[in-house]
């Protein structure tokens, strides 16, 4: 399987790291083994300064397909769940400094913490999907599916013109605004409406 993370989705987002609104879907790879599955504790790495939390919603694929109609794309996934693109911004902001890629800062061990995932038939309107972050149980992020810039069906469309979408694949949809910095002891907790389905520390 592969983790296909989809950056700049929310427009507050964009304007708090002061970036370009894209004209396209900015996409970026995480290794499998970024993945942190059964709210497992995350650990802090000792190459970074200052790693930062982005809630997002995931998607789980659930068919092979390539140059995927967005009227289809829906049939190409099951499943939505939480994750966290957890992202080392001090070597971000190195990397992109020097016009360089920044690939360490988002596929580090461990930078991908995601829940389970839930039926897509749970969800009456996938356009209006409230989910959240808690840090201390402190409100830190908010986002709901009707701001994102590209909606899940368009994304895929997007995505399978270059990249062949397969069963297990994961798709990270994007961060609302709020992202901060995390330090060792804080606990994370992720809702999607009033479910929680993250609830793990740093340590």
């Amino acid at each position: 399987m592969k983790i296909i993370a989809i950056g700049r989705n929310y427009a507050a987002h964009i304007e708090e790291l002061k970036n370009e609104v894209p004209d396209e879907p900015v996409i970026f790879f995480k290794p499998d083994t970024a993945l942190l599955r059964n709210n497992e504790p995350f650990y802090y790495p000792d190459y970074s300064n200052d790693i930062h939390h982005e809630i997002e919603l995931t998607l789980r694929i659930c068919r092979e397909g390539k140059n995927i109609d967005s009227k289809f794309a829906s049939k190409y996934y099951d499943a939505i769940g939480l994750g966290i693109d957890f992202t080392a911004r001090d070597i971000q902001a190195k990397a992109k400094a020097k016009g360089l890629p920044w690939t360490i800062a988002k596929g580090f061990n461990g930078s991908a913490p995601i829940s389970e995932f839930l039926p897509v038939s749970e969800f009456p309107d996938l356009s209006n999907i409230n989910f959240s972050l808690k840090v201390n149980g402190e409100l830190r992020q908010n986002g709901n599916t009707s701001m994102m810039l590209n909606t899940f069906d368009n994304m895929l469309a997007y995505i399978s013109r270059f990249i062949t979408l397969k069963t297990g694949d994961i798709i990270f949809t994007g961060t609302p605004e709020g992202v901060a910095s995390v330090k060792t002891g804080d606990k994370l907790e992720g809702f999607i409406e009033d479910k929680k389905l993250l609830d793990f520390e740093v340590k």
